[in-house]
């Protein structure tokens, strides 16, 4: 499984829509594509921060998605509301209670 992270450094102002535009990304077009397991949002409180948790099947997976015509469509609307970084990775270590 691979886990991608993606925080995004928003204005206050814009948190809300910016939260809004990707719940409804997940549901019209990331639910759809091949590989993908589960997404959680994280949003901090002063409105600044939002990190985008995803996980999938595989590196491949997250380059389809990334390349996927309606996610190169989406990319630009959303780098308009915020500062987008991508960290990708394997989960190397997880506890649970």
């Amino acid at each position: 499984m691979t886990t991608l992270l993606i925080p995004l450094t928003v204005d206050p102002a814009n948190q809300t829509q910016v939260l809004d535009m990707l719940r409804d990304n997940i549901h019209t077009v990331i639910r759809t594509l091949d590989g993908w397991i589960a997404t959680n949002l994280m949003a901090t409180a002063d409105g600044t921060r939002i990190v985008i948790h995803s996980q999938w099947r595989d590196a491949a997976a997250v380059r389809a998605m990334q390349t996927d015509p309606r996610m190169v469509a989406y990319y630009p609307k959303l780098a308009a509301l915020a500062t987008i970084e991508a960290i990708t990775g394997e989960v190397v270590h997880a506890a649970k209670a």
